[in-house]
C-alpha cells in the first residue's frame, strides 16, 4: 500500500468517526431496504421543471417512488417525468373521506351517520371537511371501483394508493384529542359511525338485530366485526379492479392492528394488498422516537408474508437527527422501507441525513 492510498483510507474512516454517533448508529443497524417513499401533492409542484427537480432529488437520495395526489391530468404530465427520474408513481387517493361537489349533491344518502342519526354531511365530526362515505353502501362500492379502474387505465402508472379508507376516527389518538378540547375516554355517539339505514339493514339481515337497538352498541363484539368488515370487503374488491390491470395497490392505514381496530375500524391485516404504509406518526401518540421500532415489529407479525409493509414516517416532528433515528428503528422493526410524509416537509438537513442514512 502506497502511502497516498493509506492517508485516502485514514482520512475516511475519521469522516465516519467524525460525522456523529448518529449517522454511525443508522449505518450499523440498519438492514438493506426493498423500497423507499414519499407522499406528495400535486398543489406544491406546478410546473414540470419543479416535478423533476424533485424526482431528481429523491432519485439522489435513495427515494424509489412517489404516492402523488393529483387528478387525471396531473398523471399524464408527470408519469413521463417520473419514467425519465426513475421513479414509480402511484396515485395517492383519498378513498371514503370524500367532499366532491358532484358527489355531495347528487348523492348524500351516500354518506355516514352517527349513534345520533346525524349523517357525516350534515354535521362533520372534527372539522368541516370530514364528510365520509359509507364503506357498506353498494353504490359507493360502484363508485370507487370505477375510480381505481380510470386510473388504472393510465400508462406508466404503478399502482393505487388508498388513505382515508376507514371509518372517522371513534377516539382521536391520544396526543390530538387536546387540540379539539376533547377527552375521550369512550366511543362517544356524535363520533360512533355507521348507522346508516343500509348498515342498520345488512346488519339486521346477518345478526338479527338492529344496531341502534343494541343494548350498548360499542361493547357489541358482533357490531365491531360488521364494520371491520365492511371497510376490508371494499378494499378488497377495489384490489380485484387493480390487480386486474396489473397495478399494485397500497394503503396509508393507523400505526398498528390494534390501533387501527379501536380507533378507526381498519382491520388491515386481512386486505389483500401489496403493500401496506402503517402512519407511524410516534407524537400522535405522545410516544418517543424508539416507538417507530415496536409498531413496526407489531404491523409486520399481523401481516402475510405476501404483505411488505413500510414505515410511514412523519418528517415534521422528526429533526434531521431525528430522522436518522427513525429510519433505523423501523429497520430493526422489519420494515421494507420508509414512507415519508412528505416531499414538501423535507429541509435541505432532511435530506442531507436522509442520504447518509439510506
Amino acid at each position: 500500500m502506497t502511502k497516498r492510498e493509506f492517508l485516502r483510507i485514514l482520512g475516511l474512516a475519521t469522516l465516519g468517526l467524525t460525522s456523529g454517533s448518529l449517522f454511525n448508529y443508522g449505518c450499523k443497524k440498519r438492514k438493506s431496504f426493498q423500497k423507499n417513499w414519499v407522499w406528495m401533492s400535486s398543489q406544491h409542484f406546478t410546473s414540470p421543471d419543479e416535478w423533476k427537480k424533485m424526482f431528481a432529488r429523491m432519485k439522489k437520495h435513495r427515494i424509489d417512488a412517489a404516492l402523488v395526489q393529483g387528478e387525471i391530468e396531473t398523471f399524464k404530465k408527470i408519469l413521463p417525468i417520473g419514467r425519465e427520474e426513475g421513479i414509480e408513481i402511484h396515485s395517492w387517493i383519498f378513498t371514503l373521506m370524500c367532499d366532491r361537489k358532484e358527489i355531495i349533491e347528487d348523492h348524500p344518502d351516500w354518506y355516514t351517520v352517527n349513534r345520533n342519526g346525524v349523517s357525516s354531511l350534515e354535521k362533520p365530526p372534527y372539522v368541516d371537511y370530514y364528510k365520509w362515505l359509507c364503506p357498506s353502501h353498494p353504490e359507493v362500492q360502484e363508485y370507487l371501483k370505477e375510480r381505481v379502474s380510470e386510473l388504472a387505465e393510465l400508462d406508466g402508472l404503478k399502482g393505487i394508493h388508498l388513505d382515508y379508507v376507514r371509518y372517522p376516527d371513534v377516539i382521536l389518538p391520544i396526543g390530538i384529542q387536546p387540540k379539539y378540547n376533547l377527552v375521550q375516554d369512550r366511543e362517544y355517539p356524535q363520533f360512533d359511525f355507521c348507522y346508516c339505514s343500509v348498515c342498520r339493514k345488512a346488519f339486521k339481515e346477518q345478526y338479527g338485530a338492529d344496531p341502534l337497538e343494541l343494548p350498548d352498541p360499542p361493547s357489541n363484539i358482533a357490531w365491531r366485526q360488521f364494520r371491520y368488515d365492511s371497510v376490508t370487503n371494499l378494499v378488497n374488491k377495489l384490489a380485484v379492479v387493480a390487480h386486474n390491470k396489473s397495478r399494485m395497490l397500497t394503503a396509508a392505514v393507523f400505526p398498528t392492528p390494534d390501533i387501527a381496530r379501536r380507533l378507526v375500524r381498519q382491520d388491515w391485516p386481512n386486505w389483500h394488498l401489496d403493500s401496506v404504509m402503517p402512519m407511524i406518526y410516534h407524537k400522535f401518540y405522545n410516544k418517543g422516537v424508539k416507538w417507530i421500532k415496536k409498531a413496526t415489529q407489531e404491523g409486520v407479525k399481523a401481516l402475510s408474508p405476501t404483505t411488505k409493509l413500510y414505515s410511514g414516517l412523519f418528517v415534521p416532528a422528526l429533526s434531521p437527527s431525528d430522522l436518522v433515528r427513525a429510519v433505523s428503528f423501523a429497520s430493526e422493526g422489519g420494515a421494507k422501507g420508509i414512507v415519508l410524509f412528505n416531499a414538501e416537509a423535507m429541509t435541505d438537513a432532511h435530506w442531507k441525513s436522509l442520504g447518509r442514512v439510506l
